[in-house]
């Protein structure tokens, strides 16, 4: 199916029924959790006091926790002095490993699993109202053992 045949059928009627509410937002609490890349998006920063204009991958990831499902989205910028950040987001969905070059395959990003360190972080919004949301803090290093899926076959009981 194209592109275009996926927008068509996202388009609502005036008189279509509907009955989705949205996902409800969930708060973590600070720590390191599990996550799936949901979504991949090439954008361009638009500049600013240390980074000028650059292009930036819009990345959003999925967390299930004891709380519920988050979804929690942020940028990496392309540029040398961040670096670091995007060689630890490849790290930690396992593409890369430490100290090697890699060329970034965006390609593969979305359905990758990873781990990183989550907190909340408060702001004040357009209106002056004090929010909280999740903010991906830092990212940690692939790790099999956080991934090994259980099939019923393997639970000692029935």
């Amino acid at each position: 199916m194209s592109e275009v045949n996926n927008f068509q059928n996202m388009i609502l009627d005036w008189s279509d029924t509907i009955e989705n509410d949205g996902q409800e937002f969930v708060l973590l609490p600070e720590g390191d959790y599990n996550f799936v890349v949901t979504g991949f998006e090439r954008g361009r920063f638009p500049g600013g006091a240390k980074v000028p204009a650059c292009n930036k991958a819009s990345i959003t990831v999925q967390v299930s926790a004891a709380e519920g499902v988050s979804t929690v989205k942020f940028d990496l910028l392309l540029y040398r002095s961040l670096e670091w950040r995007i060689s630890a987001f490849f790290r930690s969905i396992g593409q890369k490993k430490h100290g090697e070059k890699l060329t970034m395959d965006w390609n593969k990003v979305i359905g990758s699993k990873g781990r990183a360190h989550f907190k909340q972080r408060t702001y004040v919004n357009q209106y002056g109202e004090e929010k909280t949301v999740n903010d991906l803090d830092r990212f940690i290093d692939y790790d099999p053992k956080y991934f090994i899926e259980i099939s019923e076959d393997d639970l000692p009981f029935n």
